[in-house]
């Protein structure tokens, strides 16, 4: 059975774009998407039997309502996709990571309410990116700017690969061009230990780095050969280089290696402008 898309709803507008976004993504992936909807019943996390009053049957048919009108939009979006609905129920952060063991992606809106609050800013997405065992995508509202290309953050180390995966069945997925980009600030370590030189030739490291992102993306250029390929080396920061590749990007793909995002994923994820893919280096991602 194909794993589903799973996207987290409260009813606000950036959810509500997260949904579209989903279900867009579920149908070129021919997979069902499955609506959730976290419920914390509780402020503390110990077991309490019989529930708290505040949670009751008329809590319950509200968090339905919402989940059936997410599941209305869902199909006049995606008429012919398979779609169900759920609560999940507890902290929202575990309660998504605990569903993503069963999904192949998560979605979520960069901001919410309830279950969603702070996402982009909060321990929510925090927690989600780092630790979920899939790749997660958090959608900003859509930008004016016509889609032309699908971005991704290359490194060059060996432990991308689930990040390149990723990005180029996205690629392919959309049949859109792929910017690699790959930014240095200092001339790359190769190994630990390795000594970075007080003076350096800009121009003469950047042809360094050229090399190594073509070494980085050569196997791919042979599992993808349909997709073409735009090798972008920035003398700047890498956050600054997502950051403008995401202006005119259907999607910007990032790694990270956890248990922490690290500064170039969190600033990303403040101010892109298109929506952000974050990678585990050890996510599942679904070959296409």
């Amino acid at each position: 059975m194909t794993q589903p898309i799973i996207v987290g709803v409260d009813g606000s507008p950036p959810s509500l774009h997260a949904l579209t976004w989903a279900a867009q993504e579920a149908t070129l992936r021919k997979a069902p998407l499955r609506i959730a909807h976290a419920a914390l019943r509780w402020a503390y996390d110990v077991p309490l039997a019989p529930q708290p009053a505040h949670w009751g049957p008329a809590e319950e048919a509200a968090r339905n309502e919402l989940l059936h009108h997410a599941a209305e939009q869902a199909h006049s979006d995606a008429p012919t996709l398979k779609i169900t609905t759920e609560i999940l129920d507890g902290n929202p952060a575990e309660a998504i990571t605990t569903a993503a063991t069963t999904a192949q992606l998560i979605v979520v809106g960069h901001r919410g309410l309830g279950g969603f609050t702070g996402l982009l800013l909060g321990s929510v997405s925090t927690n989600l990116a780092a630790h979920s065992p899939c790749p997660v995508v958090i959608v900003n509202p859509p930008h004016t700017t016509p889609d032309t290309e699908i971005a991704v953050g290359v490194t060059g180390r060996t432990d991308q690969d689930p990040t390149l995966e990723f990005a180029f069945n996205e690629a392919t997925l959309r049949q859109r061009p792929l910017r690699a980009i790959h930014a240095w600030t200092h001339p790359a370590t190769r190994a630990p230990g390795d000594m970075q030189p007080l003076l350096y030739d800009v121009e003469g490291i950047g042809d360094e780095e050229a090399r190594l992102l073509a070494e980085s993306l050569a196997g791919w250029r042979d599992r993808f050969p349909d997709v073409t390929l735009i090798e972008h080396v920035v003398h700047e920061h890498p956050a600054k280089a997502l950051i403008n590749a995401s202006a005119t990007a259907e999607l910007v793909v990032a790694g990270t290696s956890g248990p922490l995002l690290g500064p170039t994923v969190r600033a990303l994820l403040h101010h892109t402008q298109a929506p952000v893919a974050v990678v585990h280096h050890s996510s599942r991602t679904r070959r296409v």
